[in-house]
């Protein structure tokens, strides 16, 4: 359809909204020979995933944020956007104190069959997707680039190795460079992905922060870790304490608050007719199978942490018990395997 026969069309269609001459004059004409190029794209390797707004793998939650991305760009284990994520986040020019709060916390939370979503940047970002790294785990690094682009290039090993468990992902086309204005805009995704984000050592000037407002704004949890007072590198923190993030010491502060949300993640992926079977089999009562660890739990604590009723919470957990997930032991319960 051209601009006249637009115009035209326009006018005949009383219903039809005014638009500005800007778009009236743009060439509305899709470009076939990137739609080519993406498909090629994702036929190089079996590890290259195109996935759209209506494939039963894009990610639920991102669907419901204000400005979901149309296509993602995927790099690795498609598996790996099943499970409830959380985001880590914070400086750059993080502190050994800091990288190993990070890394802890990581691994506190992929031991709770948890995903961990970041930006693969140094710091704080790299410390987190090293833990999964390390313990054979899962993450998501949400790229500022094209997902075939490592940056900082010093990240190579992390980018090759996140993909043996994890993947890579981006709204950008494969080959775009690195461009100041898309690290911010890529924040959104790292925040819808997950359901809630972490900040760990963030300065008032932090890109991290704009990660927490973005969570906030899309009615996910917002978590902080305290530091010093005496160093600028918390004080984006403390500002989020401020404001209302729940302050973290452990993993339980963040498992506590997100037993709900995760279990609707974990619903709206059942309901995906590709994975609903996979995930049935190796999840059973997974909102409730998230509350218990691999030390003694008591059945107190899993009835707070999953948001269940006793009865329910006794029940589950004998068919848990009967299907070889988790033990019975004096104090209450203790996970067996991860899935």
């Amino acid at each position: 359809m051209d601009v006249d026969e637009l115009r035209q069309r326009l006018t005949h269609e009383p219903d039809a909204l005014p638009l500005p001459e800007s778009l009236l004059r743009a060439n509305l004409t899709p470009d076939l020979s990137l739609v080519d190029a993406a498909l090629e794209w994702q036929q190089q390797s079996e590890c290259n995933h195109l996935i759209h707004f209506d494939d039963p793998f894009y990610p639920p939650l991102l669907k419901q944020i204000s400005d979901p991305p149309t296509v993602l760009f995927i790099k690795g284990q498609l598996r790996s956007l099943m499970l409830p994520s959380i985001a880590i986040v914070g400086s750059r020019n993080a502190t050994p104190g800091g990288l190993k709060m990070a890394y802890s916390l990581s691994s506190e939370l992929l031991a709770q069959h948890f995903s961990v979503t970041s930006g693969m940047a140094l710091g704080i970002d790299g410390a987190a997707h090293q833990a999964a790294i390390d313990c054979g785990a899962q993450s998501i690094a949400v790229l500022g680039t094209g997902v075939e682009v490592i940056y900082p290039k010093r990240h190579r090993g992390i980018y090759q190795d996140i993909q043996h468990d994890g993947c890579v992902m981006s709204e950008f086309w494969p080959l775009v460079k690195p461009y100041a204005g898309n690290f911010p805009k890529r924040n959104r995704i790292i925040s819808g992905l997950t359901v809630g984000t972490l900040v760990v050592e963030a300065s008032l000037k932090s890109g991290s922060l704009i990660s927490a407002r973005l969570a906030n704004e899309q009615g996910r949890e917002v978590f902080a870790v305290p530091g010093s007072v005496l160093s600028g590198q918390s004080e984006g923190c403390h500002q989020l304490l401020r404001d209302g993030a729940k302050l973290v010491e452990s993993a339980a502060d963040i498992l506590e608050e997100v037993s709900v949300l995760s279990g609707c993640h974990l619903e709206e992926v059942k309901a995906c007719h590709h994975i609903g079977g996979e995930i049935a089999s190796d999840l059973p009562f997974a909102s409730l199978l998230a509350s218990v660890g691999f030390e003694t739990t008591t059945v107190d604590y899993v009835v707070e942490h999953s948001g269940k009723a006793i009865e329910l919470v006794l029940e589950q957990l004998l068919e848990l018990e009967l299907q070889g997930w988790v033990t019975a032991v004096p104090g209450g319960y203790v996970r067996l395997k991860r899935s």
